[in-house]
């Protein structure tokens, strides 16, 4: 598969952040060997969890994994998350040619699989959360957009993400729910790009996912659409077969699927799987 979109990187930093006062809940049982009934056994030793943790993730996860990435650093003191964001089908060609990764979250199983199939994975992915399109508008949607099949408007400029990434695949579907024919005015390589024109005043509207209308607060206006529920995606995390952390990793992924994973995603607005 070749990739459209270009990867953003950034290392998480150690200071005081949104997460700060959540880290003390941080479910510990992640970083200890556990029984079936989920109790730690008695004379089993903690792997020890330090160093950087490289994680893979869809570009609609910034806020979210940002969040969690400082709780897992204030948990494991000595760990430094770097998170590489960007379109789910750059990522998995990155990780399919040797990119050093530690964990892959991705927009959709179709993404996750290719990377499964090609003996990437160390396990199998688990999807963690849900996420949903939602139409983004300029501030205070001046142009009265209130539907799907508006956005078929000529006197509209609106983009989508590129058909190869999970959020133009589910615009896609949305859209032939909907029997509604589309020109738009650009394909992004990720669903931050789409939005970011929406933002600039570069375009009228953006089929995003409801994640990212949130994230923006003010910037954009947003439009829920029934069609949406048609093209609703499940997200995946798995970590990976050529880890240089696993241990940390598996630390990381397990931090996303508990408890206080769950809470950090339902304050975002994903749903849960």
């Amino acid at each position: 598969m070749t990739s459209r979109a270009a990867v953003r990187s950034r290392r998480v930093p150690r200071a005081a952040g949104p997460a700060a006062g959540v880290a003390a809940l941080l479910v510990l049982g992640a970083c200890s060997p556990a029984g079936p009934s989920g109790d730690a056994r008695a004379g089993d030793v903690a792997p020890s969890i330090g160093g950087v943790v490289t994680v893979f993730a869809a570009a609609s996860l910034e806020e979210t994994f940002a969040a969690l990435a400082e709780t897992f650093e204030k948990s494991h003191p000595g760990t430094e998350v770097t998170l590489s964001l960007g379109g789910s089908d750059g990522l998995a060609a990155g990780i399919a040619a040797g990119a050093p990764a530690d964990v892959f979250a991705a927009a959709d199983p179709v993404t996750m699989k290719t990377v499964a199939d090609a003996g990437e994975t160390a396990g199998a992915p688990v999807v963690f959360a849900r996420n949903r399109l939602e139409i983004a508008t300029r501030p205070g949607n001046p142009d009265g957009i209130t539907s799907l099949g508006d956005l078929a408007r000529t006197d509209l400029k609106v983009v989508v993400c590129a058909e190869t990434v999970p959020c133009g695949s589910a615009a896609r579907k949305a859209l032939s729910a909907g029997g509604v024919r589309l020109t738009p005015s650009s394909y992004e390589e990720d669903v931050r790009g789409a939005l970011t024109k929406v933002r600039l005043d570069e375009a009228d509207a953006a089929l995003v996912y409801r994640t990212d209308v949130a994230a923006a607060g003010d910037a954009v206006g947003g439009v829920d659409f029934p069609e949406a529920a048609e093209a609703t995606n499940d997200y995946p995390i798995a970590r990976l077969r050529r880890s240089e952390n696993p241990d940390a990793g598996q630390a990381f992924l397990d931090l996303v699927t508990s408890a206080e994973g769950r809470r950090v995603l339902d304050g975002a607005g994903f749903l849960a799987p």
